[in-house]
């Protein structure tokens, strides 16, 4: 009887499959916010120099500055924001580690209301946490108490490079239209070119997400076009006086 009332409590390859493919996703939506990031701020500062002067060398320079810049910038927060997050989460699992030692009955009872709150019985959800903690004690009590997988810990190193990498993808499209695009065209051949690719991200980025693709889409053209028409704005308005 036992076990034909007890769940399955061994991973499932679909399951880490499933789990696999959720931290992908992750990382791909990360990569996609940090190319509309670099396509965005790149834009915008090479817009607003190219409303300021023709001079080519000016508009080059002001855009790979603002291109290192921002894949530094980039590169340093996400390690910094990920770094704080993994010794969160490591000292947690430390917290844990020791309460597992100490007070084993009562880290026990813990997990067992914790799966009778999700709706097993009381017998049930004593022996789902007895197993669990049986199988892999730090590992039940980590994910079930605070949300954390003990061997899929954040990386902030995979981070720090996956934003550059991106920032600099996006970055270099809006370089490389103002540079490549005559004179009088540059800033409207930029646009376009940034409106375009804003709708890939931002419709990318939504189908990641499993979200409405035309709102993500437009919100993204939205600000991308509020950001080139401020900077191209103070070019007008601060170039003539330099």
């Amino acid at each position: 009887m036992a076990d034909a009332t007890m769940p399955d409590l061994e991973p499932h390859g679909g399951e880490e499959h499933t789990q696999s493919i959720g931290s992908r996703l992750n990382w791909l939506r990360a990569g996609v916010l940090g190319a509309n990031d670099g396509i965005v701020s790149t834009a915008g500062i090479v817009i607003g120099v190219a409303a300021a002067t023709t001079n080519r060398g000016a508009i080059l320079t002001a855009g790979v500055a603002g291109l290192a810049a921002g894949a530094m910038s980039m590169a340093s927060g996400e390690y910094v924001s990920v770094s704080t997050q993994r010794d969160t989460e490591q000292a947690l699992l430390a917290k844990e580690r020791r309460e597992l030692h100490e007070m084993p009955d009562e880290e026990l009872a813990e997990l067992t209301a914790i799966y009778e709150g999700k709706g097993l019985s009381a017998e049930l959800a004593r022996e789902v946490a007895v197993q669990l903690t049986h199988h892999d004690a730090l590992g039940a009590h980590a994910e079930a108490e605070l949300g954390i997988d003990p061997n899929e810990l954040t990386n902030p190193w995979h981070a720090a490079w996956a934003s550059m990498i991106s920032f600099t993808c996006g970055a270099l499209l809006p370089l490389l239209a103002i540079l490549i695009t005559p004179v009088t065209a540059r800033v409207p051949v930029t646009a376009v070119a940034v409106v375009v690719a804003l709708s890939l991200t931002g419709w990318a980025s939504a189908a990641l997400g499993d979200a409405p693709r035309w709102p993500a889409v437009v919100r993204n053209i939205l600000g991308g076009l509020v950001a080139m028409g401020v900077t191209y704005a103070v070019g007008r308005l601060v170039g003539p006086h330099v």
